[in-house]
């Protein structure tokens, strides 16, 4: 009987380097290897998110991501079947959506702001690692990202900042930190802590 994917939640806020991290850590491996799943690929539309008390959409909230979907297609992918879906661009009109295709792989890494948050898809996670940094330097780095990738005002991304993503992370992220299997700094590098997590994936591909 082969065996289930070993699964890997990976969270942090907004800033701390989940995406920089993902990113090298898949330069590592193929896709045969490892499969990559984002929560960002998962935000509903613009018309279903919530809006403050200055009418401003709120993205940095659990009910803006479609967990349904998120968990239906986790497990679509847990067992053996392939999970095709469209790029969410954050509503980037300089963004072409590219078709995304998940197959499976024997590790597979669930990453995203509330995915320890979402039960059912916590209680999926073999291992779980947190990354954490400084608030002031995870507000420079959204800064970075809103304005370059997602083309958005600087004051707005302040403004979303303050209201939005810093009491988000205060309530529905941070809370979780105790529950990681791994605790990653990421101040100034995370290049040790990427290579012991490689180590790691690299044995249990062994294994498999």
């Amino acid at each position: 009987m082969e065996k289930q994917p070993f699964i890997i939640g990976i969270t942090g806020g907004s800033g701390s380097g989940k995406t920089t991290f993902i990113q090298l850590l898949k330069e590592r491996f193929t896709r045969d290897q490892i499969c990559v799943v984002s929560q960002d690929d998962y935000y509903r539309s613009r018309e279903e998110q919530q809006e403050d008390e200055n009418g401003i959409k709120n993205f940095d909230l659990p009910v803006s991501i479609d967990s349904e979907s998120f968990l239906e297609e986790l497990k679509e992918l847990l067992s053996g079947k392939e999970v095709t879906r469209q790029e969410y661009t954050f509503n980037n009109e300089l963004a072409a959506p590219k078709t995304l295709v998940f197959k499976p792989a024997p590790i597979i890494i669930v990453e995203g702001i509330f995915v320890f948050h979402f039960k059912e898809i916590f209680e999926l996670f073999d291992l779980k690692v947190f990354l954490d940094a400084k608030e002031n330097l995870k507000v420079i780095r959204r800064i970075k990202r809103d304005r370059v990738e997602r083309n958005y005002p600087l004051d707005d991304v302040l403004y979303r900042y303050e209201r939005h993503v810093l009491p988000t992370f205060e309530k529905f992220i941070l809370p979780y930190k105790p529950h990681a299997d791994i605790i990653i700094n990421n101040n100034t590098h995370f290049h040790t802590a990427l290579d012991v997590l490689v180590g790691f994936i690299e044995n249990k591909l062994k294994e498999k």
